[in-house]
């Protein structure tokens, strides 16, 4: 079975892959920080005959990190690593000129240098897989201006850089930074609470993430609604 490691994989989009993939007979590793709730989303799982690692913790902990790693060596490999794990920096989001600059470090370690780290843990399994790929989970505020989401869409276009770059350096894997468009999640409330705007629901958008890794056209930036198009 293709094995994928999913961080924020508790709720949400990280939720909804998971699901989706383990529907398909993936076997998993999970990460989130807060174990009560990632344990319900294992157990769910769990009736799709899947393999569930879930191990709780934070990615910026590079210990964290090279236990994911561990558990997916246990499973057999790394077929697909999926940076889901994303910090605001603010919650609320506030102006550039309000942005705590320790919200700041916190957006870029959570959002940049932890899936860089996790990359680099988990290179090996990758080039080992007969199709590994790497999923960054980014966001149109890393090439849009939108007010108060600075330091957020900051560590965004980071995030997709080092993914273009990752791309170039292993030409072997497929890596796509992906844009999955408004959604009803939870960071999205904290971001801007009393948005009462309907968004879709995260397993509305994880069919486009899907079809990346089933039909795996060449690395790149993508985004969600182009890839949810009628074919």
């Amino acid at each position: 079975m293709p094995v994928a490691i999913i961080t924020g994989a508790s709720k949400g989009l990280g939720r909804a892959l998971a699901e989706a993939l383990a529907a398909r007979g993936w076997d998993l590793v999970l990460d989130a920080r807060t174990a009560e709730v990632l344990e319900v989303t294992a157990a769910a799982l769990a009736v799709h005959g899947t393999r569930v690692e879930a191990l709780a913790g934070d990615v910026v902990d590079a210990g964290h990190r090279s236990a994911l790693v561990a558990a997916a060596r246990r499973l057999g490999g790394c077929d697909l690593l999926v940076s889901n794990a994303s910090a605001l920096g603010a919650e609320p989001l506030v102006r550039l000129e309000e942005l705590a600059l320790d919200g700041l470090r916190r957006a870029l370690e959570v959002n940049v240098v932890a899936a860089l780290g996790l990359v680099r843990e988990a290179l090996p399994l990758l080039r080992a897989a007969p199709a590994g790929a790497v999923i960054a989970v980014s966001s149109d505020a890393a090439a849009e201006a939108y007010e108060t989401w600075g330091g957020y869409g900051a560590s965004k276009a980071a995030l997709d850089q080092l993914a273009a770059v990752l791309a170039a350096e292993e030409p072997g894997l497929r890596v796509w930074a992906v844009d999955p468009g408004d959604m009803a999640t939870d960071l999205y409330a904290a971001a801007v609470p009393g948005d009462g705007d309907a968004r879709p629901e995260p397993a509305d958008v994880a069919p486009a993430f899907l079809r990346l890794v089933e039909e795996r056209p060449a690395s790149g930036r993508y985004a969600a609604p182009a890839l949810l198009e009628v074919r």
